[in-house]
């Protein structure tokens, strides 16, 4: 049994700096680089839709410093990667209430979109400015009515196939307020791995152990 459609919290980078003695956003340097090969490593894994918690709704409460900091690595790494990503057949897809950043960052996040749509070989699914309850919140306050998918069609990326295996690094054992409605039954890993050291051997630890779970759903 193969997982296909697999979700990440990358946790771990303030862990890796302080270990290091160097500052906070050199350990999420370090993170953005251990997220640019683990998408190069999903693709040649075949995994079809890749799922990222890049930055939560919480985060805000976290020093002004370190959160400038994150927007300017984050719309850098959006102009630097996706030519790449396209090159690769990577499509991108922002989730979260991005009306909620920069103006510059939601242009940058429209563009992305637009260079990669008609891609198919994997979709990157990159959690921003996003927490599984508003997404719910959000959903439910569009929704007039219907079943299990008509809701799930008015979550911010309807098409998004509920992950087979959410991967939480660092040792922390716990979902932080992410797809709470698409993991419902997705398989759970959590490595000790912090995330600046998750490469390649790791990915394919997650997802061998995947594969030798069974999975009911609820039946016998």
């Amino acid at each position: 049994m193969a997982a296909r459609n697999v979700a990440i919290i990358m946790d771990g980078n303030a862990r890796w700096a302080r270990e290091r003695g160097v500052s906070v956003l050199e350990g999420h340097r370090r993170g953005a680089d251990a997220l640019k090969q683990t998408v190069r490593n999903a693709v040649s894994l075949e995994v079809r839709e890749l799922t990222v918690y890049a930055f939560s709704t919480e985060n805000w409460t976290r020093p002004q410093a370190e959160v400038q900091g994150l927007m300017a690595m984050f719309a850098q790494l959006i102009e630097s990667e996706t030519p790449e990503l396209d090159e690769q057949g990577v499509r991108m897809t922002f989730i979260g209430r991005r009306e909620e950043v920069s103006r510059d960052l939601q242009e940058k996040m429209a563009w992305a979109e637009g260079q990669t749509a008609g891609n198919t070989r994997m979709t990157l699914f990159v959690a921003f400015n996003y927490g599984g309850r508003a997404e719910i919140m959000d959903a439910a306050a569009r929704f007039d009515g219907g079943d299990e998918d008509d809701f799930g069609r008015l979550l911010y990326a309807g098409d998004m196939t509920d992950p087979d295996l959410l991967i939480r690094t660092s040792g922390e054992r716990r979902l932080s307020n992410f797809l709470l409605w698409q993991c419902a039954y997705s398989e759970l890993v959590f490595s000790d791995t912090l995330w600046p050291d998750f490469d390649r051997a790791a990915l394919a630890a997650a997802l061998d152990e995947y594969a030798a779970r069974e999975r009911r759903f609820g039946a016998r």
